[in-house]
């Protein structure tokens, strides 16, 4: 099993949220907020897991609050502002750090020192589509909508 699928996370509802239901779906994670100009792309997000979950692709979204402190709330306030505002149904992790000292082992092996694509995450809603096998095939700028065609072909890819 991959490095990617030997994870467990925790879920915006406290439970465990481990990777290894993902073992062969394609993974697209994102690190969200709630108070972001980018935020209108959870309903994006969600309409990409719902055109593609049954053919093994699912959105991991994992809120973070280091980008000028977008993402303040509880996990249950983020989960309700999610649902709420987003009808998002797609998984979501409790919030984590993507840089820095605290960086969460995820994002170490997503974005870390030998990482396929290094470097510190941007800002909210920075991309990287996993692929089945646990591998990072591809990352994405914050600013790429999850709809843009690079994004969609790359999933399709993936899936094929």
């Amino acid at each position: 099993m991959s490095a990617f699928h030997e994870m467990t996370l925790q879920g915006l509802d406290g439970q465990p949220l481990p990777l290894a239901p993902f073992k062969d779906k394609v993974v697209l994670v994102v690190n969200v907020a709630s108070k972001c100009g980018l935020t209108p792309q959870y309903a994006a997000l969600e309409s990409l897991y719902q055109r593609y979950k049954d053919k093994g692709f699912v959105v991991l979204g994992l809120p973070c609050n280091q980008f000028a402190g977008q993402e303040p709330g509880s996990e249950a306030e983020i989960q309700s502002f999610c649902s709420l505002n987003y009808g998002v149904t797609f998984p979501m992790g409790e919030k984590l750090e993507v840089n820095g000292a605290h960086r969460h082992p995820l994002y170490r092996l997503l974005a870390g020192e030998g990482a396929e694509f290094p470097g510190d995450i941007t800002w909210n809603f920075e991309k990287f589509l996993v692929a089945r096998n646990g591998a990072v095939i591809s990352r994405f700028s914050p600013r790429t909508l999850p709809d843009d065609p690079a994004v969609i072909q790359a999933i399709e890819k993936a899936l094929a």
